[in-house]
């Protein structure tokens, strides 16, 4: 395997686990009584600053000669990122805060998993940006997996309050159910943007660029949950909130930080599986786990899941499958007419 395969196989690994533990610890927040919107949209980004460690170690390797990155790039330099690049990761870290608060949101009205098969409805929107955006074709199968996801989110939302939260009325179900369905379509313009921003820049993308892009990615959507921290006076709370706590005070900052850490590990995933794929397989993975986000959010929270949950998984799943096929398939096929264009040009005089 190529330095690539490497690469993907790892962010992928990160996306996949922080697919499954972010959701969960969002929700554990909520459950023992965290109420801060705000707080918990801002943490899903404010572990940006662990990644000066491998950023880091990356300007290590490059001044040793380990690690090969942008030719241009006379003398070495930590920060390698330019104005155009800056200002474009700028506008998504916005668009990241936006989406990071109506996530957290409807997570903190809706089960853990009902939410999550919403948010699943993302690959549907992701396909739609990426067809407009970065001309990523539609097949039969891409198309038959947009079709499955949309029916699935639409059972769900006919299924109404069957695993309605106690203490929680019908109109929050409901504003919660809607308000996952805006996150999906903001988490599905936020995959293409960043294809579109690294097919667009006029300098090379190496993976050390890449973390950096994270980065201020991160900074500017923490920037935009803290303002809204600030305006709904969260910072005087949290001491209280911490107090009160279900879980106990230590357990209560035990939660935020492994929450910071883990969307960190889902922020960086889905950058590198971008940068060494498509945004499109960035949508697919963070589906393939769902499975196993419906299953521990029964195992651990007790909730309900009825037969019109199983249908919407079912769906979903059927959904993911399509689409892997589909790009199986054309993977096959643009191997093979690369190496059809290959002989031929080898055996021409």
């Amino acid at each position: 395997m190529n330095m690539n395969t490497y690469l993907l196989l790892f962010n992928g690994i990160l996306l996949a686990v922080s697919s499954i533990a972010g959701p969960l610890l969002l929700r554990l927040y909520f459950i023992h009584g965290g109420k801060r919107i705000w707080l918990s949209s801002c943490l899903e980004t404010a572990g940006f600053p662990v990644l000066i460690f491998p950023l880091w170690l990356s300007y290590f390797l490059r001044r040793r000669g380990f690690i090969k990155g942008d030719e241009d790039e006379k003398p070495k330099k930590l920060f390698t990122i330019t104005k155009p690049l800056f200002i474009a990761s700028a506008v998504i870290g916005l668009v990241t805060g936006l989406d990071d608060y109506l996530y957290t949101y409807g997570v903190s009205l809706l089960p853990i998993s009902t939410a999550t098969i919403i948010m699943s409805t993302h690959l549907a929107f992701t396909a739609g940006f990426a067809l407009v955006m970065v001309k990523q074709k539609f097949t039969s199968f891409s198309v038959n997996a947009v079709v499955l996801l949309t029916i699935g989110a639409i059972l769900l939302g006919l299924h109404g309050n069957g695993d309605k939260p106690v203490n929680e009325s019908k109109k929050d179900y409901y504003l919660g159910f809607l308000i996952t369905i805006a996150a999906s379509v903001f988490n599905g313009l936020m995959l293409p943007m960043v294809e579109l921003m690294y097919m667009k820049s006029k300098q090379t993308i190496t993976y050390s660029l890449v973390i950096e892009l994270q980065m201020v990615i991160s900074g500017f959507a923490t920037l935009f949950c803290t303002i809204g921290m600030i305006a709904n006076n969260d910072f005087k709370v949290i001491p209280r909130e911490a107090r009160e706590y279900g879980l106990g005070e230590i357990n209560y900052y035990i939660v935020l930080v492994a929450g910071a850490i883990t969307w960190q590990m889902y922020f960086v995933g889905t950058v590198g599986v971008i940068f060494c794929s498509t945004s499109l397989l960035a949508g697919v993975i963070a589906v393939v786990v769902l499975p196993l986000t419906e299953i521990l959010s029964v195992v651990f929270y007790h909730e309900s899941f009825q037969a019109e949950k199983g249908i919407a998984l079912f769906l979903s799943l059927w959904g993911f499958i399509s689409y892997f096929w589909g790009e199986l398939k054309a993977s096959k096929k643009a191997k093979k007419q690369k190496s059809e264009l290959e002989q031929d040009s080898s055996s021409s005089p």
